[in-house]
């Protein structure tokens, strides 16, 4: 069983502030099992499963059947409610739960994206919860080498020793992706197998059962395109002729994906970029091990590393992090910035094999004056070449990954 340590020590922080925590993320990414963990640490325990009849039963039956649970000791108990989401008055049952028995317990509710949902107005359990994300495994997480933000912030040019680089760790990443099944597994073909069963579990039954589209077959046929979009900015009014269905629809749907964590988006930035393209988002996906192009695939794997980075980053506080691309009319283009508070903080470049300085990464540097890194899928790289007064670090991806925290 994988620890996932980083995700124990925000559970750890937000639990001390909050005595409910909600944690979301993808299907199948390993919160039923964090959970699991978390809860060795409480000799008094209860765990609710929505999907297991008898817990469900026991919940109707008693909304506050967790007080008839014998305890082991006077110690504060951990309740965990899995998959509570799926019970259709589960945001008002936890609100009351929460104002009743907070002082009392703790509680630990996880779910996929349906959680978030309710972040938004309207929100009775406003105020009431802390809340986190996991992701699948990356190998920032897996290596757990990390620096503290601020140092990683302060030195983005440190880099592991190439004879300490598990590069045997990172291919299994690029061609079984991070989530834990098929990662654990090892098996390029039970990869495949289960990529295909985990998309259409996720649209013809969770998709389905939390929303109300019905067109499925289209829904499918437009989750099938966007491994061909990865990478590039997505043009809404392209996918509506490949699916022939309204351009309203086509949004509605990758919100739908988003919102389920089928893919993740992000936003160009315009400030101080002449000509910038500034409305439409990237699209990656989580599944990234699907995508064929190995280019796109090895982008989309480090978009996915710094995506986990900075929603832990903002789960636990540290500042108001975001991830966004750069790119102009004339189509030149920096894959990732992350910027802290709304300033730029640093350019992160992605190329499969070439180890000369993108020109587009020197171009917007020089604009931003921000350090720049450029990431190589190829072993063995690490060198700093001076671009005016700042620098560019050339590194193999895995011996930078290693240290983000």
């Amino acid at each position: 069983m994988k620890e996932r340590i980083i995700y124990q020590k925000i559970w750890q922080k937000l639990s001390s502030y909050k005595n409910m925590v909600f944690l979301s993320g993808p299907r199948q990414s390993g919160k039923t099992t964090l959970a699991k963990i978390i809860a060795r640490d409480f000799n008094n325990q209860v765990y609710f499963n929505w999907d297991d009849i008898p817990s469900k039963r026991a919940l109707i039956q008693d909304p506050y059947f967790f007080e008839k649970v014998d305890r082991l000791d006077e110690s504060i108990p951990l309740v965990i409610f899995d998959e509570i989401h799926k019970y259709s008055n589960w945001k008002n049952y936890l609100k009351g739960v929460y104002d009743r028995f907070a002082k009392e317990y703790k509680f630990l509710v996880t779910g996929s994206g349906r959680l978030d949902l309710y972040q938004k107005g309207g929100d009775s359990l406003a105020g009431r919860y802390m809340k986190f994300h996991l992701l699948p495994f990356t190998y920032s997480e897996l290596t757990n080498h990390q620096y503290s933000v601020p140092y990683f912030i302060n030195h983005p040019f440190r880099f592991q020793e190439d004879n300490q680089t598990d590069y045997g760790l990172w291919n299994d990443l690029f061609e079984l992706s991070g989530f834990p099944e098929p990662f654990l597994k090892g098996k390029k073909d039970f990869y495949r197998l289960w990529s295909n069963n985990y998309q259409h579990q996720l649209i013809r039954e969770d998709i389905r059962d939390l929303t109300q589209i019905k067109k499925f077959d289209s829904l499918e046929i437009l989750y099938s395109l966007l491994p061909l979009k990865v990478g590039n900015p997505l043009s809404l009014s392209s996918l509506n002729t490949d699916v022939q269905v309204s351009v309203d629809s086509v949004k509605t749907w990758l919100e739908v994906f988003e919102i389920h964590y089928l893919i993740f988006r992000i936003s160009p930035w315009t400030h101080k970029i002449p000509r910038a393209i500034k409305k439409e988002k990237k699209v990656y996906l989580f599944d990234y091990a699907q995508i064929n192009d190995r280019d796109i695939r090895f982008e989309n794997m480090v978009g996915l590393e710094l995506y986990r980075a900075i929603l832990n980053w903002n789960d636990l506080g540290l500042g108001d992090f975001s991830l966004h691309y750069i790119r102009n009319k004339e189509k030149e283009e920096v894959d990732f910035l992350i910027c802290k508070d709304h300033h730029p903080t640093l350019l992160i470049e992605c190329k499969l094999s070439d180890e000369n300085v993108s020109s587009s990464l020197i171009k917007f540097q020089n604009k931003l004056d921000v350090p720049a890194i450029q990431l190589v899928n190829k072993q063995h790289v690490g060198r700093i070449v001076s671009n005016q007064k700042n620098k560019i670090l050339i590194i193999s991806a895995p011996r930078w990954l290693s240290f983000l925290p």
